[in-house]
């Protein structure tokens, strides 16, 4: 089974320990999320009409996956922080129970998260495909412009990867020279 970001946890923390990378997401998505402490927060309601999901496949996945969406920013508030939380809603058009004691929040990063593990959602694939191309992109500018061939599809992959070896060949002989 090939590596994607549904399966492989390593892919899926590599992009979201990526500071730089979260940061051009967050500023290129239009995302419907309530600012709170400073961070964009979502309720799992928002996150699974986000992606046009049940919201009991959203709770399920944070079950699931519970330990990796915690350390990548997925809570549960209660107390004094629910409080604060709720002042924050008022006013806005999110669906809260009154009654609610505890609130599972999810913060930008464990939004990415969510969108990397979830298989049901056509809108969790295409945010998982636009995070990849800005990803690459921003290697392509960190690497000024010249990274070797992150995708394969590239017109000029084949060619060049033939000329890769050929040249290793060229430059491992011309060490063997003699001075």
């Amino acid at each position: 089974m090939a590596n994607d970001l549904t399966n492989s946890q390593i892919d899926r923390q590599n992009i979201l320990n990526n500071v730089v990378a979260l940061a051009e997401i967050q500023e290129k998505g239009d995302f419907k999320a309530i600012i709170w402490d400073g961070k964009l927060m979502f309720t799992r309601d928002m996150v699974a009409e986000f992606f046009e999901v049940d919201i009991r496949t959203i709770s399920r996945y944070v079950e699931q996956n519970n330990e990796e969406l915690r350390a990548n920013g997925y809570e549960v508030i209660h107390g004094k922080r629910l409080k604060e939380f709720m002042a924050v809603m008022s006013g806005k058009d999110i669906y809260v129970p009154t009654k609610t004691n505890v609130l599972g929040v999810f913060d930008f990063k464990a939004f990415l998260n969510i969108a990397m593990l979830l298989v049901e959602s056509e809108r969790a694939r295409l945010l998982r495909q636009i995070i990849l191309d800005i990803v690459i992109d921003l290697i392509n500018k960190r690497t000024g412009g010249s990274t070797k061939y992150i995708n394969q599809r590239d017109k000029d992959f084949i060619s060049a990867y033939l000329q890769e070896d050929n040249y290793r060949r060229h430059f491992t002989d011309a060490l063997k020279m003699p001075c």
